[in-house]
Order: structure tokens, then C-alpha cells, then sequence
């Protein structure tokens, strides 16, 4: 391969509408493979990120609870060290780093391309939230009784649409997309012309005598208009 694209170099400039063709090709391939190496596509991470949030937001939203009912410290003696299953957002935390902890080794560590990770971190919150909600006092709790466990459900599915609805399928395009110009472009004959021959830039030389007599007419008028009547 290396030794065609060195004849080629050597040709001359126009050589036909092959080169010409397969440039636009060839570009697109390059770009393609330029994103196949990097490390994560960006649908991918903007998954990430958003997990990301999911964690961070829980966290904000637990520290005002704690703050709001009587102290972070004292707050965290009750719901931690005195954990309680019915009256304690503690277990909502824990649920929002287990699913952060999954789906960024999952996603963004192992770069997986299947959906049974999320699957198993939607079932399990989806699970445990709505056991929560039926048996525990959490209702009872103020405003944070029902914030929490609805906020945490709704992420949790906005995470699971995210990557069952964008980051998959996108990667799958892409994918299938660069193998489809890869494939054209290797596939895609050499439409260079041959060599070319000298008759094609063939110019007859000018004849020695004529232009010498050329020059005499146009210095000598009048022996030019006499070879012209005669």
C-alpha cells in the first residue's frame, strides 16, 4: 500500500477524478476513526455526568434535611448511628451511591454496551423505593417525606431513557456508520489515469524560415504589399 501511494505522489496534478472523489470519503473515515480512539463518546459522557448529578443532588438534598430537623450532627446520630428502616433518609443515600458506583464502573470504567447494569440498578431503587414509601413514616416527615423518594425515583428512570434511548443507539449509529465508510473506502477502485504519452503535448516547431521572413515583412513594408500584388 505504502509503495501505490508513492507512485501516486509522483504523478502529475491532474490526475483524474478518482483521487478527487475519494477525498471527501477518505476524510470521513479519518473523522470517524478519530472519535472511535477517543476514550468515551460524548453521549456517553453527558450519561456520566448526569449520574454524577443524580449522586450530588441526593447528597444536597439530605444535608438540608438534616439541617432543617434539629442539626446536621444530631441528624446524622439519629439517622446513622440510631438507623431506623421507617424514619431514616439515611438508606436513600446509600441507594443513590450504590447506583452511582454501578453505572460509572459500568459506563464509564468498563465502557459497556448493554443494558443489564442499569436494568439491575432501576429494578433494585425502583424496588426498595416503593417498599419505603408503604411501610416506612417517612409521610409524615414533612416535606422531605416526599421529596426524596420521588426525586430518587424520577432520576433513577431519567437515567435509564438516557441510556436505553440515546447513549446506546447513537453508539450503535456511529459504529455501524464508520464500518460502512471504512468498507467504502476500501472497496472504492483507484480511478487514476495512466501515463501520459508525449503525443498528447505535441507541438509542432515553428519553421526556421518562415519567421525569418516574418521579421522582413514587418520591417520592410513595401516588400510586403509588392510580394502581395505580385
Amino acid at each position: 500500500m505504502n509503495a501505490q501511494c508513492g507512485s501516486t505522489d509522483s504523478w502529475p496534478a491532474p490526475s483524474g477524478a478518482g483521487s478527487i472523489k475519494g477525498t471527501p470519503i477518505q476524510a470521513r473515515g479519518e473523522s470517524y476513526d478519530a472519535g472511535e480512539k477517543k476514550c468515551i463518546s460524548d453521549v456517553r459522557r453527558t450519561f456520566c455526568l448526569f449520574v454524577t448529578f443524580d449522586l450530588l443532588f441526593i447528597i444536597l438534598l439530605w444535608i438540608i434535611e438534616l439541617n432543617v430537623n434539629g442539626g446536621i450532627q444530631k441528624q446524622l446520630e439519629r439517622e446513622v448511628l440510631h438507623y431506623d428502616y421507617r424514619a431514616s433518609f439515611f438508606d436513600i443515600f446509600l441507594l443513590a451511591v450504590f447506583r452511582f458506583a454501578t453505572l460509572i464502573l459500568a459506563y464509564a470504567v468498563c465502557k459497556l454496551r448493554h443494558w443489564w447494569a442499569i436494568a439491575l440498578t432501576s429494578a433494585v431503587s425502583c424496588a426498595f423505593l416503593i417498599i419505603k414509601v408503604i411501610l416506612s413514616k417517612l409521610l409524615s416527615q414533612g416535606a422531605f417525606g416526599y421529596l426524596l423518594p420521588i426525586i430518587s425515583f424520577v432520576l433513577t428512570w431519567i437515567e435509564t431513557w438516557l441510556l436505553d434511548f440515546k447513549v446506546l443507539p447513537q453508539e450503535a449509529e456511529d459504529e455501524n456508520r464508520y464500518l460502512s465508510i471504512m468498507d467504502a473506502t476500501e472497496r472504492a477502485p483507484l480511478m487514476h489515469p495512466g501515463p501520459l504519452s508525449d503525443g498528447q503535448f505535441y507541438s509542432p516547431p515553428e519553421s526556421v524560415a518562415d519567421s525569418d521572413e516574418e521579421l522582413d515583412d514587418k520591417h520592410d513594408p513595401e516588400k510586403g504589399l509588392i510580394q502581395q500584388v505580385t
